[in-house]
């Protein structure tokens, strides 16, 4: 259902909301101002408070807009979502974040329902080492590196 939006759209925009920092006037906010976006992304790099049940549920229950979730690892999962982005770090040559949490997510994703939208995600240098890069334990793509930039999202394309 939501693959088949993004595939009609030629653009989207997505608001991602950190569970950790998700305050409820933020949350409200968001909500009296969503049509400025099409989808709500939920997560992080680093989650620590697991409120992604509280937060998707919120959602939810407040908007019509498909919440999808951005995890960080395989724990990163919520049955209140409608869709995760199966997220493979492509960018990275950290095997646990090419196939090891995806592995690990599959079984929580399919008894979940979840839709599963198959993402290639690449990381860029920006000058300053990202919760991603340090948690994934990965290298960013180095600036000014297009040739390497373009290599990879082709063969994530084939991917």
């Amino acid at each position: 259902m939501i693959i088949d939006l993004i595939k009609n759209s030629s653009k989207a925009l997505a608001v991602l909301i950190d569970p950790d920092k998700a305050e409820l006037s933020y949350l409200n906010y968001l909500i009296e101002n969503d049509q400025q976006f099409d989808f709500y992304f939920v997560g992080g790099s680093l989650v620590s408070n697991y409120k992604f049940d509280e937060v998707c549920q919120y959602l939810k229950e407040h908007t019509e807009k498909p919440v999808i979730l951005f995890p960080g690892n395989g724990m990163h999962v919520s049955k209140e979502a409608d869709a995760i982005l199966f997220l493979s770090l492509i960018s990275g040559r950290n095997p646990e974040y090419l196939i090891g949490q995806q592995v690990l997510a599959a079984p929580r994703i399919k008894q979940a329902k979840l839709e599963s939208i198959g993402t290639g995600y690449m990381l860029f240098d920006g000058g300053t080492t990202t919760t991603a890069n340090y948690i994934s334990n990965t290298l960013p793509i180095p600036k000014g590196k297009t040739d390497i930039a373009t290599a990879t999202a082709i063969a994530g394309e084939m991917l």
